[in-house]
Protein backbone atom coordinates (compact mmCIF):
# COMPACT_ATOMS: atom_id res chain seq x y z
CA UNK A 1 0.00 0.00 0.00
CA UNK A 2 1.37 3.10 -0.91
CA UNK A 3 1.55 5.87 2.04
CA UNK A 4 -0.56 9.20 1.56
CA UNK A 5 0.75 12.33 1.24
CA UNK A 6 0.42 14.87 4.99
CA UNK A 7 -1.62 17.41 2.57
CA UNK A 8 -4.87 19.13 4.32
CA UNK A 9 -7.11 16.31 4.47
CA UNK A 10 -4.70 13.91 5.43
CA UNK A 11 -3.93 16.29 8.67
CA UNK A 12 -7.64 16.82 9.53
CA UNK A 13 -7.94 12.73 9.12
CA UNK A 14 -4.88 12.60 11.65
CA UNK A 15 -6.63 15.16 13.97
CA UNK A 16 -9.79 12.96 13.73
CA UNK A 17 -7.77 9.57 13.94
CA UNK A 18 -5.55 11.29 17.58
CA UNK A 19 -9.01 11.41 18.95
CA UNK A 20 -10.36 8.21 18.51
CA UNK A 21 -7.15 6.89 19.71
CA UNK A 22 -6.78 8.95 22.61
CA UNK A 23 -10.20 7.52 23.32
CA UNK A 24 -9.48 4.11 23.25
CA UNK A 25 -6.40 4.90 25.33
CA UNK A 26 -7.24 7.12 27.74
CA UNK A 27 -7.83 4.87 31.23
CA UNK A 28 -4.32 3.27 30.51
CA UNK A 29 -2.71 6.91 30.18
CA UNK A 30 -4.34 8.14 33.24
CA UNK A 31 -3.28 5.02 35.34
CA UNK A 32 0.47 5.66 34.61
CA UNK A 33 -0.14 9.63 36.03
CA UNK A 34 2.24 10.01 38.91
CA UNK A 35 4.10 13.27 37.61
CA UNK A 36 3.99 15.92 37.95
CA UNK A 37 0.56 15.27 40.52
CA UNK A 38 -0.77 11.64 40.40
CA UNK A 39 -4.28 12.75 40.14
CA UNK A 40 -4.86 10.03 36.86
CA UNK A 41 -6.18 12.76 34.19
CA UNK A 42 -3.08 13.19 31.93
CA UNK A 43 -4.82 10.75 29.06
CA UNK A 44 -8.46 12.40 29.58
CA UNK A 45 -6.93 16.07 29.25
CA UNK A 46 -5.09 15.47 26.14
CA UNK A 47 -8.21 14.04 24.75
CA UNK A 48 -10.32 16.80 25.75
CA UNK A 49 -7.29 19.60 23.98
CA UNK A 50 -6.96 17.10 20.77
CA UNK A 51 -10.57 17.27 20.59
CA UNK A 52 -10.94 21.28 21.09
CA UNK A 53 -8.32 20.89 18.27
CA UNK A 54 -9.97 18.98 16.08
CA UNK A 55 -13.69 20.69 16.55
CA UNK A 56 -11.78 24.34 16.16
CA UNK A 57 -10.95 23.25 12.42
CA UNK A 58 -13.53 21.61 11.45
CA UNK A 59 -15.88 24.88 12.46
CA UNK A 60 -13.48 26.78 10.42
CA UNK A 61 -13.79 27.32 6.61
CA UNK A 62 -10.18 26.35 5.68
CA UNK A 63 -10.76 24.23 2.71
CA UNK A 64 -7.78 22.75 1.71
CA UNK A 65 -5.34 25.02 2.48
CA UNK A 66 -2.70 22.88 4.95
CA UNK A 67 -1.30 26.21 6.79
CA UNK A 68 -4.63 27.16 7.95
CA UNK A 69 -5.77 23.65 9.03
CA UNK A 70 -2.61 23.61 11.06
CA UNK A 71 -3.07 27.02 12.15
CA UNK A 72 -6.62 25.91 13.54
CA UNK A 73 -5.76 22.81 14.82
CA UNK A 74 -2.91 25.03 17.08
CA UNK A 75 -5.74 27.63 17.79
CA UNK A 76 -8.03 25.11 18.95
CA UNK A 77 -6.05 23.56 21.34
CA UNK A 78 -4.85 26.57 22.83
CA UNK A 79 -8.45 27.71 23.72
CA UNK A 80 -9.46 24.32 25.05
CA UNK A 81 -5.71 23.22 26.69
CA UNK A 82 -6.68 20.89 29.80
CA UNK A 83 -3.92 20.30 32.49
CA UNK A 84 0.05 20.35 32.07
CA UNK A 85 -0.03 17.98 28.79
CA UNK A 86 -2.94 20.02 27.30
CA UNK A 87 -0.95 22.67 27.67
CA UNK A 88 2.07 20.93 26.28
CA UNK A 89 0.04 19.16 23.46
CA UNK A 90 -0.94 22.57 22.32
CA UNK A 91 2.51 23.80 21.88
CA UNK A 92 3.40 20.80 20.13
CA UNK A 93 0.33 21.70 17.06
CA UNK A 94 1.88 25.04 17.69
CA UNK A 95 5.19 24.25 16.60
CA UNK A 96 3.63 21.85 13.25
CA UNK A 97 2.11 25.08 12.36
CA UNK A 98 4.23 27.72 12.30
CA UNK A 99 6.73 25.47 10.30
CA UNK A 100 4.11 24.58 8.06
CA UNK A 101 2.85 28.33 7.48
CA UNK A 102 6.78 29.46 7.22
CA UNK A 103 7.43 26.86 4.81
CA UNK A 104 4.25 28.00 3.00
CA UNK A 105 5.53 32.00 2.67
CA UNK A 106 8.91 30.95 1.43
CA UNK A 107 7.26 29.29 -1.53
CA UNK A 108 5.02 31.89 -1.87
CA UNK A 109 1.83 29.84 -0.65
CA UNK A 110 2.46 27.22 -2.90
CA UNK A 111 2.70 24.56 -0.09
CA UNK A 112 0.10 21.86 -0.97
CA UNK A 113 1.92 18.76 1.76
CA UNK A 114 4.58 18.59 4.60
CA UNK A 115 7.20 16.36 3.25
CA UNK A 116 9.94 14.27 5.21
CA UNK A 117 12.16 16.88 6.37
CA UNK A 118 9.69 19.41 7.10
CA UNK A 119 7.29 17.13 9.40
CA UNK A 120 11.15 16.81 11.20
CA UNK A 121 11.55 20.59 11.40
CA UNK A 122 7.85 20.44 12.68
CA UNK A 123 8.91 18.20 15.56
CA UNK A 124 12.03 20.24 16.36
CA UNK A 125 10.36 23.23 17.00
CA UNK A 126 7.41 21.74 19.01
CA UNK A 127 10.01 20.09 21.30
CA UNK A 128 12.03 23.87 21.30
CA UNK A 129 8.15 25.41 22.21
CA UNK A 130 6.95 22.87 24.86
CA UNK A 131 10.29 23.11 26.09
CA UNK A 132 9.85 26.88 26.50
CA UNK A 133 6.81 26.30 27.88
CA UNK A 134 7.10 24.69 31.04
CA UNK A 135 10.42 26.91 32.20
CA UNK A 136 12.90 24.18 32.83
CA UNK A 137 11.81 20.96 31.37
CA UNK A 138 12.24 17.62 33.50
CA UNK A 139 13.84 14.68 31.68
CA UNK A 140 12.29 11.79 32.04
CA UNK A 141 8.33 13.76 30.77
CA UNK A 142 6.70 14.02 27.11
CA UNK A 143 9.30 16.83 26.36
CA UNK A 144 12.43 14.32 26.63
CA UNK A 145 10.01 11.60 24.17
CA UNK A 146 9.59 14.45 21.57
CA UNK A 147 13.15 15.68 21.07
CA UNK A 148 14.02 11.78 20.62
CA UNK A 149 11.24 11.56 18.11
CA UNK A 150 12.55 14.71 16.59
CA UNK A 151 16.03 13.79 16.04
CA UNK A 152 14.80 10.27 14.91
CA UNK A 153 12.98 12.13 12.32
CA UNK A 154 15.45 14.57 11.20
CA UNK A 155 18.02 11.74 10.72
CA UNK A 156 15.22 9.68 8.37
CA UNK A 157 15.00 12.96 6.35
CA UNK A 158 18.61 13.05 5.74
CA UNK A 159 18.73 9.91 4.42
CA UNK A 160 15.51 10.49 1.68
CA UNK A 161 12.91 9.75 3.72
CA UNK A 162 9.32 10.64 2.91
CA UNK A 163 7.24 11.88 5.32
CA UNK A 164 5.54 8.44 6.15
CA UNK A 165 9.36 6.64 7.06
CA UNK A 166 9.68 10.24 8.88
CA UNK A 167 6.81 9.79 11.05
CA UNK A 168 7.84 5.91 11.17
CA UNK A 169 10.74 6.59 12.77
CA UNK A 170 9.67 9.25 15.30
CA UNK A 171 7.01 6.83 16.12
CA UNK A 172 9.70 3.84 17.09
CA UNK A 173 12.06 6.49 18.75
CA UNK A 174 9.82 7.84 21.12
CA UNK A 175 8.60 3.92 21.96
CA UNK A 176 12.27 3.63 22.97
CA UNK A 177 12.55 7.27 24.39
CA UNK A 178 9.36 5.92 26.79
CA UNK A 179 11.25 2.80 27.93
CA UNK A 180 13.81 4.74 29.01
CA UNK A 181 11.85 7.58 31.26
CA UNK A 182 11.76 5.34 34.65
CA UNK A 183 15.76 5.93 34.72
CA UNK A 184 15.72 9.21 34.44
CA UNK A 185 13.00 9.96 37.02
CA UNK A 186 12.86 8.66 39.96
CA UNK A 187 9.24 9.13 40.77
CA UNK A 188 8.52 7.06 37.52
CA UNK A 189 11.02 4.91 38.56
CA UNK A 190 9.44 4.09 41.99
CA UNK A 191 6.02 4.03 40.94
CA UNK A 192 6.80 1.09 38.23
CA UNK A 193 5.39 3.04 35.30
CA UNK A 194 6.53 4.98 32.30
CA UNK A 195 5.44 8.80 31.83
CA UNK A 196 1.88 9.48 31.26
CA UNK A 197 2.54 12.26 29.05
CA UNK A 198 4.95 10.41 26.72
CA UNK A 199 2.14 7.47 26.11
CA UNK A 200 0.10 10.04 25.38
CA UNK A 201 2.58 11.57 22.28
CA UNK A 202 3.39 8.11 20.97
CA UNK A 203 -0.28 7.67 20.61
CA UNK A 204 -0.63 10.44 18.64
CA UNK A 205 2.80 9.27 16.62
CA UNK A 206 0.93 6.20 15.69
CA UNK A 207 -2.32 8.01 14.68
CA UNK A 208 0.08 9.87 12.00
CA UNK A 209 1.40 6.49 10.50
CA UNK A 210 -1.49 4.71 10.65
CA UNK A 211 -3.06 7.79 8.86
CA UNK A 212 -0.43 7.89 6.10
CA UNK A 213 0.17 3.87 5.50
CA UNK A 214 -2.94 2.55 6.95
CA UNK A 215 -1.94 0.87 9.92
CA UNK A 216 0.33 1.56 12.85
CA UNK A 217 2.31 -0.93 14.83
CA UNK A 218 0.96 -2.73 17.94
CA UNK A 219 2.01 -1.33 21.03
CA UNK A 220 2.15 -2.94 24.47
CA UNK A 221 0.08 -1.80 26.86
CA UNK A 222 2.09 0.18 29.69
CA UNK A 223 0.24 -0.30 33.27
CA UNK A 224 1.95 0.43 36.92
CA UNK A 225 4.84 -2.20 37.56
CA UNK A 226 4.50 -1.49 41.04
CA UNK A 227 1.66 -2.91 43.13
CA UNK A 228 -1.25 0.02 43.82
CA UNK A 229 -0.51 0.94 46.90
CA UNK A 230 3.00 1.53 46.30
CA UNK A 231 2.01 3.99 43.75
CA UNK A 232 -0.88 5.72 46.40
CA UNK A 233 1.93 6.11 49.06
CA UNK A 234 4.54 7.23 46.33
CA UNK A 235 1.22 9.97 45.89
CA UNK A 236 0.75 10.67 49.40
CA UNK A 237 4.63 10.88 50.60
CA UNK A 238 4.63 14.93 50.14
CA UNK A 239 0.86 16.42 49.61
CA UNK A 240 0.57 17.91 46.18
CA UNK A 241 -1.37 21.68 45.70
CA UNK A 242 -4.89 21.78 46.28
CA UNK A 243 -6.06 22.97 43.12
CA UNK A 244 -5.09 23.30 39.35
CA UNK A 245 -5.67 26.80 37.84
CA UNK A 246 -5.82 27.52 33.97
CA UNK A 247 -6.68 30.44 32.35
CA UNK A 248 -6.20 32.51 28.73
CA UNK A 249 -4.34 35.84 28.98
CA UNK A 250 -4.22 38.45 26.80
CA UNK A 251 -2.96 42.16 26.32
CA UNK A 252 0.57 41.75 27.71
CA UNK A 253 4.11 41.86 26.54
CA UNK A 254 6.69 38.29 26.79
CA UNK A 255 8.35 40.42 30.08
CA UNK A 256 4.74 40.23 31.66
CA UNK A 257 4.43 36.70 31.01
CA UNK A 258 7.96 35.96 32.12
CA UNK A 259 7.08 38.08 35.56
CA UNK A 260 3.83 35.95 35.48
CA UNK A 261 5.83 32.82 35.34
CA UNK A 262 8.48 33.55 38.38
CA UNK A 263 5.68 34.68 40.43
CA UNK A 264 3.38 31.37 40.24
CA UNK A 265 6.66 29.29 40.61
CA UNK A 266 6.58 30.86 44.34
CA UNK A 267 3.15 30.14 44.73
CA UNK A 268 2.86 26.38 43.47
CA UNK A 269 4.21 23.92 40.93
CA UNK A 270 3.87 22.54 37.73
CA UNK A 271 3.52 26.41 35.72
CA UNK A 272 3.19 25.76 32.29
CA UNK A 273 2.43 29.33 29.81
CA UNK A 274 2.37 28.37 26.50
CA UNK A 275 2.09 30.85 23.28
CA UNK A 276 -0.47 31.13 20.35
CA UNK A 277 1.96 33.22 18.25
CA UNK A 278 0.13 36.20 18.57
CA UNK A 279 -0.59 37.77 21.82
CA UNK A 280 -2.42 34.97 23.40
CA UNK A 281 -1.30 32.74 26.24
CA UNK A 282 -2.65 29.42 28.10
CA UNK A 283 -1.51 29.66 31.78
CA UNK A 284 -1.23 26.55 34.17
CA UNK A 285 -0.60 25.94 37.54
CA UNK A 286 -0.91 24.20 40.92
CA UNK A 287 -1.64 25.78 43.83
CA UNK A 288 -3.05 26.19 46.98
CA UNK A 289 -4.59 30.10 46.71
CA UNK A 290 -6.06 29.48 43.29
CA UNK A 291 -7.34 33.35 44.38
CA UNK A 292 -4.11 34.66 44.22
CA UNK A 293 -3.03 32.72 41.24
CA UNK A 294 -5.94 33.93 38.94
CA UNK A 295 -4.80 37.84 40.83
CA UNK A 296 -1.68 37.47 39.43
CA UNK A 297 -2.93 36.52 35.90
CA UNK A 298 -5.07 39.85 36.53
CA UNK A 299 -1.85 41.63 37.55
CA UNK A 300 -0.65 41.16 33.95
CA UNK A 301 -3.70 41.16 31.53
CA UNK A 302 -6.93 40.41 30.49
CA UNK A 303 -7.89 36.77 31.58
CA UNK A 304 -10.52 34.56 30.01
CA UNK A 305 -11.75 30.81 30.13
CA UNK A 306 -10.65 30.34 33.70
CA UNK A 307 -11.13 27.11 34.91
CA UNK A 308 -9.79 25.86 38.54
CA UNK A 309 -10.09 21.83 39.45
CA UNK A 310 -9.54 20.22 42.69
CA UNK A 311 -6.93 18.08 43.09
CA UNK A 312 -7.29 16.99 46.20
CA UNK A 313 -10.24 16.73 47.99
CA UNK A 314 -10.93 20.34 48.27
CA UNK A 315 -14.22 21.61 47.09
CA UNK A 316 -14.41 21.17 43.24
CA UNK A 317 -15.09 24.42 41.70
CA UNK A 318 -16.73 24.77 38.23
CA UNK A 319 -14.70 25.47 35.57
CA UNK A 320 -16.16 28.19 33.38
CA UNK A 321 -15.87 28.22 29.80
CA UNK A 322 -14.45 24.66 29.31
CA UNK A 323 -17.06 23.61 26.55
CA UNK A 324 -18.71 25.28 23.46
CA UNK A 325 -22.03 25.21 25.29
CA UNK A 326 -23.89 23.86 28.62
CA UNK A 327 -26.14 21.40 27.16
CA UNK A 328 -26.97 20.07 23.87
CA UNK A 329 -29.04 16.73 22.19
CA UNK A 330 -27.53 13.40 21.22
CA UNK A 331 -29.87 12.06 18.78
CA UNK A 332 -28.83 8.67 17.24
CA UNK A 333 -30.73 8.54 13.84
CA UNK A 334 -30.97 6.63 10.74
CA UNK A 335 -30.96 7.50 7.20
CA UNK A 336 -30.43 10.71 5.47
CA UNK A 337 -33.65 11.97 6.01
CA UNK A 338 -33.52 11.28 9.85
CA UNK A 339 -30.17 13.18 9.84
CA UNK A 340 -31.81 16.12 8.25
CA UNK A 341 -34.96 15.71 10.90
CA UNK A 342 -33.41 16.08 13.43
CA UNK A 343 -30.51 18.20 12.97
CA UNK A 344 -33.08 20.59 11.92
CA UNK A 345 -34.51 20.62 15.07
CA UNK A 346 -30.96 21.25 16.81
CA UNK A 347 -29.71 18.02 17.58
CA UNK A 348 -26.48 16.29 16.96
CA UNK A 349 -26.26 13.24 15.11
CA UNK A 350 -24.68 9.80 15.20
CA UNK A 351 -25.64 7.38 13.11
CA UNK A 352 -25.12 3.57 12.97
CA UNK A 353 -22.60 2.63 10.53
CA UNK A 354 -24.80 -0.06 7.72
CA UNK A 355 -25.12 -3.22 9.72
CA UNK A 356 -23.24 -2.49 12.78
CA UNK A 357 -24.60 -2.06 15.95
CA UNK A 358 -23.51 1.57 18.20
CA UNK A 359 -20.82 0.98 20.25
CA UNK A 360 -19.74 2.49 23.65
CA UNK A 361 -16.64 4.09 22.40
CA UNK A 362 -18.90 5.25 19.33
CA UNK A 363 -21.17 6.65 21.74
CA UNK A 364 -18.72 8.08 24.05
CA UNK A 365 -16.95 9.88 20.86
CA UNK A 366 -19.90 11.63 19.61
CA UNK A 367 -20.78 12.81 23.34
CA UNK A 368 -17.17 14.50 23.52
CA UNK A 369 -17.62 15.98 20.02
CA UNK A 370 -20.87 17.43 21.24
CA UNK A 371 -18.67 20.06 23.33
CA UNK A 372 -21.41 20.56 25.45
CA UNK A 373 -21.26 19.84 29.78
CA UNK A 374 -24.95 18.54 29.53
CA UNK A 375 -25.74 16.30 27.04
CA UNK A 376 -29.23 14.51 26.58
CA UNK A 377 -29.09 11.26 24.96
CA UNK A 378 -32.03 10.04 22.59
CA UNK A 379 -31.29 5.99 21.62
CA UNK A 380 -33.88 6.38 19.61
CA UNK A 381 -34.21 2.42 19.63
CA UNK A 382 -30.24 2.19 17.59
CA UNK A 383 -28.20 0.95 20.80
CA UNK A 384 -27.76 -2.17 22.94
CA UNK A 385 -28.88 -1.18 26.78
CA UNK A 386 -25.12 -2.73 27.84
CA UNK A 387 -23.66 -0.14 25.25
CA UNK A 388 -25.60 2.79 26.50
CA UNK A 389 -24.91 2.61 29.81
CA UNK A 390 -21.27 2.05 28.88
CA UNK A 391 -20.82 4.96 26.96
CA UNK A 392 -22.54 7.23 29.19
CA UNK A 393 -21.06 6.08 32.00
CA UNK A 394 -17.67 6.75 30.56
CA UNK A 395 -18.71 10.15 29.69
CA UNK A 396 -19.74 10.91 33.03
CA UNK A 397 -16.38 9.75 34.59
CA UNK A 398 -14.71 12.28 32.30
CA UNK A 399 -16.69 15.01 33.59
CA UNK A 400 -19.95 14.99 31.21
CA UNK A 401 -23.45 15.36 32.78
CA UNK A 402 -25.11 12.79 30.44
CA UNK A 403 -29.00 12.33 30.61
CA UNK A 404 -30.12 9.27 28.52
CA UNK A 405 -34.08 9.62 27.57
CA UNK A 406 -35.68 6.32 27.16
CA UNK A 407 -36.91 6.92 22.97
CA UNK A 408 -37.21 3.37 22.10
CA UNK A 409 -38.19 4.35 18.46
CA UNK A 410 -37.33 7.97 16.12
CA UNK A 411 -40.85 8.48 16.70
CA UNK A 412 -40.10 8.95 20.07
CA UNK A 413 -37.14 10.55 19.81
CA UNK A 414 -39.11 13.37 17.76
CA UNK A 415 -41.61 13.87 20.60
CA UNK A 416 -39.13 14.03 23.38
CA UNK A 417 -36.83 16.45 21.45
CA UNK A 418 -39.97 18.72 20.34
CA UNK A 419 -40.44 19.29 24.48
CA UNK A 420 -36.37 19.88 24.70
CA UNK A 421 -35.35 23.42 26.68
CA UNK A 422 -31.94 24.10 27.75
CA UNK A 423 -33.20 26.71 29.93
CA UNK A 424 -34.27 24.18 32.65
CA UNK A 425 -32.60 22.21 34.91
CA UNK A 426 -31.48 19.15 33.75
CA UNK A 427 -32.91 17.33 35.59
CA UNK A 428 -36.17 18.81 34.81
CA UNK A 429 -35.99 18.78 31.18
CA UNK A 430 -34.63 15.15 30.75
CA UNK A 431 -37.71 14.43 32.96
CA UNK A 432 -39.90 16.16 30.28
CA UNK A 433 -38.48 14.99 27.53
CA UNK A 434 -38.69 11.44 28.97
CA UNK A 435 -42.43 11.92 29.89
CA UNK A 436 -43.11 13.25 26.41
CA UNK A 437 -41.23 10.17 24.91
CA UNK A 438 -43.20 7.64 26.91
CA UNK A 439 -46.41 9.50 26.20
CA UNK A 440 -45.43 8.81 22.42
CA UNK A 441 -47.37 5.37 21.31
CA UNK A 442 -45.93 3.67 18.42
CA UNK A 443 -45.04 0.72 16.36
CA UNK A 444 -43.43 -0.20 13.02
CA UNK A 445 -44.87 -1.63 9.60
CA UNK A 446 -42.44 -4.19 7.97
CA UNK A 447 -42.87 -6.41 5.07
CA UNK A 448 -43.12 -10.24 5.63
CA UNK A 449 -40.46 -11.92 4.11
CA UNK A 450 -41.40 -15.79 4.83
CA UNK A 451 -44.92 -17.76 5.95
CA UNK A 452 -44.97 -17.57 9.28
CA UNK A 453 -48.38 -17.63 11.85
CA UNK A 454 -48.55 -14.41 14.12
CA UNK A 455 -51.13 -13.22 17.25
CA UNK A 456 -52.56 -11.92 14.32
CA UNK A 457 -52.79 -14.90 12.29
CA UNK A 458 -50.65 -16.27 9.04
CA UNK A 459 -48.80 -14.55 7.17
CA UNK A 460 -47.12 -14.79 3.51
CA UNK A 461 -44.24 -13.33 1.97
CA UNK A 462 -45.11 -9.83 0.71
CA UNK A 463 -47.42 -9.14 3.41
CA UNK A 464 -47.20 -5.76 5.44
CA UNK A 465 -46.88 -6.66 9.35
CA UNK A 466 -48.00 -4.10 12.02
CA UNK A 467 -45.94 -4.18 15.13
CA UNK A 468 -46.43 -3.28 18.61
CA UNK A 469 -44.42 -4.20 21.59
CA UNK A 470 -42.64 -6.68 19.84
CA UNK A 471 -45.92 -8.26 18.58
CA UNK A 472 -47.42 -8.56 15.40
CA UNK A 473 -50.73 -7.06 15.80
CA UNK A 474 -51.75 -6.52 11.81
CA UNK A 475 -51.42 -8.36 9.03
CA UNK A 476 -52.47 -6.68 6.02
CA UNK A 477 -52.22 -7.26 1.93
CA UNK A 478 -49.28 -4.59 1.90
CA UNK A 479 -47.60 -1.96 3.83
CA UNK A 480 -50.54 0.36 3.57
CA UNK A 481 -53.12 -1.92 4.90
CA UNK A 482 -51.06 -2.91 8.13
CA UNK A 483 -50.11 0.46 8.99
CA UNK A 484 -53.62 1.42 8.45
CA UNK A 485 -54.73 -1.04 10.67
CA UNK A 486 -51.98 -0.06 13.06
CA UNK A 487 -53.08 3.26 13.48
CA UNK A 488 -56.90 2.45 14.06
CA UNK A 489 -55.13 0.22 17.42
CA UNK A 490 -52.70 2.95 18.51
CA UNK A 491 -55.76 5.81 18.30
CA UNK A 492 -57.78 3.38 20.06
CA UNK A 493 -56.47 5.42 23.64
CA UNK A 494 -57.23 8.96 21.58
CA UNK A 495 -54.49 11.19 20.06
CA UNK A 496 -54.27 14.05 17.82
CA UNK A 497 -50.92 13.65 16.25
CA UNK A 498 -49.97 10.76 14.40
CA UNK A 499 -46.39 10.40 13.05
CA UNK A 500 -44.79 8.34 10.30
CA UNK A 501 -41.94 8.25 9.22
CA UNK A 502 -41.17 6.28 6.23
CA UNK A 503 -37.88 4.51 5.34
CA UNK A 504 -35.35 2.96 2.36
CA UNK A 505 -37.12 2.21 -0.72
CA UNK A 506 -41.05 3.43 0.22
CA UNK A 507 -42.96 4.80 -1.93
CA UNK A 508 -44.82 8.09 -1.44
CA UNK A 509 -47.51 7.39 -2.05
CA UNK A 510 -47.81 5.50 1.07
CA UNK A 511 -48.30 8.70 3.42
CA UNK A 512 -50.85 9.96 0.75
CA UNK A 513 -53.05 6.96 1.33
CA UNK A 514 -52.19 7.09 4.86
CA UNK A 515 -52.70 10.73 4.61
CA UNK A 516 -56.66 9.81 3.43
CA UNK A 517 -57.14 7.25 6.01
CA UNK A 518 -56.87 9.62 8.90
CA UNK A 519 -58.76 12.41 7.33
CA UNK A 520 -61.82 9.69 6.88
CA UNK A 521 -61.17 7.67 9.88
CA UNK A 522 -60.08 9.81 12.59
CA UNK A 523 -61.28 13.05 12.61
CA UNK A 524 -59.57 15.74 14.55
CA UNK A 525 -55.93 14.20 13.95
CA UNK A 526 -52.85 15.22 12.63
CA UNK A 527 -51.18 13.20 10.40
CA UNK A 528 -47.46 14.21 9.51
CA UNK A 529 -45.55 12.49 7.17
CA UNK A 530 -41.25 12.28 7.16
CA UNK A 531 -39.12 10.72 4.27
CA UNK A 532 -36.12 9.34 6.60
CA UNK A 533 -34.60 6.64 4.42
CA UNK A 534 -34.50 5.13 7.40
CA UNK A 535 -33.11 0.90 7.08
CA UNK A 536 -35.08 -2.27 8.47
CA UNK A 537 -38.37 -1.52 8.92
CA UNK A 538 -40.54 0.06 6.18
CA UNK A 539 -42.76 2.33 8.60
CA UNK A 540 -42.27 4.12 11.90
CA UNK A 541 -45.44 5.16 13.20
CA UNK A 542 -46.30 7.20 16.94
CA UNK A 543 -49.10 8.86 17.83
CA UNK A 544 -49.20 11.64 20.57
Amino acid sequence: MSARRLDAPALRAWAHAAVDDLIAHTDEINRLNVFPVADADTGTNMLFTMRSAWAHVDAEPVGGDIPAVASALAAGALQGARGNSGVILSQILLGLAEVITNAAAQRDGALSAVDGALFAAALRHAAALAGTSMGAPVPGTIVSVLEAAAEAAERCAAEGGDVADAAAAAGEAASAALDRTPQQLDVLAKAGVVDSGGRGLLVLLDAMTATLVGHAPRRPVYAPAAPPAASADLAASEAPPQFEVMYLLTGCGASAVEGLRATLEQMGESVAIAASGSDQFSVHVHVDDAGAAVEAGLGVGSLSRIQITALTGAPSVKSAGGWARERAVLAVVDGDGGVELFAGEGAHVLRPEEGEPISAQQLLRSLIDVGAAQVMVLPNGYVAAEELVAGCTAAIGWGIDVVPVPAGSMVQGLAALAVHDESRQAVDDGYTMARAAAGARHGTVRVATEEALTWAGGCKPGDGLGIAGDEVLIVGSDITAAAAGLIDLLMVAGGELITVLTGEGVDGAVGEALQAHVHREHLGAELVTYHTGHRGDALLIGVE
